[in-house]
């Protein structure tokens, strides 16, 4: 099957753009910065690249970047609380780059983390790289989630039930939708040269997570334990692409 050369041409741009800011966003991650000033980092590096934030104003979210401190699952909102040595910090950052979207996280340490916190963050951004290297033609959407399920739950940690990896190109949120789980060989095929975000949302412990009634975005886990979040965009090939590398 033909694919879009050009699309995946401009996606490579906009990867190293948008990778390049996400690894200075998180440099700048110490204790004593709140995430607000992170988020106007990130806007600041933004316009001097001139490439759009994906996510500010996307269904009428405030910021450039989801930043989900500890217990803070996904689309936390930026704000004047002070990061904390030891604690942990996902950053979820997008990019419109001519005509497409790279979406891309990490989750970081601040300052000298535990080792129970370290590990669990080595393990998720593992599951990450198996998911990843399933990113194949004709391989299945159950392929990808089967393989971060399988890396983490061995460790008595659990995926995210209600956030997904999704398609992802000329819009933030494309078909087909890419859970965490799920069994090899089931949902949707893949096809060469096709884009997507694949999304490892992992708790240290119980999956379930409540939905903030304040702001209507913060998701948190219920049992107040960790949440980390990595995610890559991949074209999908016999070797798969990671075009947000870092």
């Amino acid at each position: 099957m033909d694919y879009d050369k050009k699309k995946i041409e401009q996606m490579r741009i906009g990867g190293k753009i948008a990778s390049q800011i996400l690894k200075k966003v998180m440099d700048e991650v110490k204790p004593g910065i709140t995430t607000e000033e992170l988020d106007n980092f990130a806007e600041y590096l933004c316009d001097k690249n001139n490439v759009v934030p994906a996510f500010k104003g996307y269904d009428g979210f405030p910021n450039v970047l989801c930043v989900g401190p500890n217990d803070t699952v996904v689309h936390g909102i930026p704000d004047d609380r002070k990061l904390k040595e030891g604690d942990i910090v996902s950053i979820d950052f997008g990019i419109k780059y001519k005509d497409v979207i790279l979406d891309m996280a990490r989750t970081v340490g601040v300052g000298k983390i535990s080792k129970d916190s370290q590990k669990f963050l080595n393990i998720v951004n593992e599951s990450l790289q198996n998911a990843i290297n399933q990113a194949k033609p004709g391989n299945t959407v159950g392929d990808i989630g089967f393989a971060i399920q399988s890396t983490v739950e061995k460790y008595g940690y659990s995926v995210v039930r209600e956030m997904v990896g999704h398609g992802v190109g000329y819009k933030l949120h494309e078909e087909p939708m890419i859970p965490g789980y799920g069994l090899k060989g089931e949902g949707d095929v893949l096809s060469e040269g096709q884009t997507i975000a694949i999304e490892s949302i992992i708790n240290m412990g119980r999956p379930e997570i409540s939905f903030s009634k304040i702001d209507g975005w913060t998701t948190k886990t219920k049992d107040g334990k960790l949440s980390a979040l990595f995610e890559n965009t991949i074209a999908v090939f016999e070797k798969p692409e990671v075009i947000t590398a870092l």
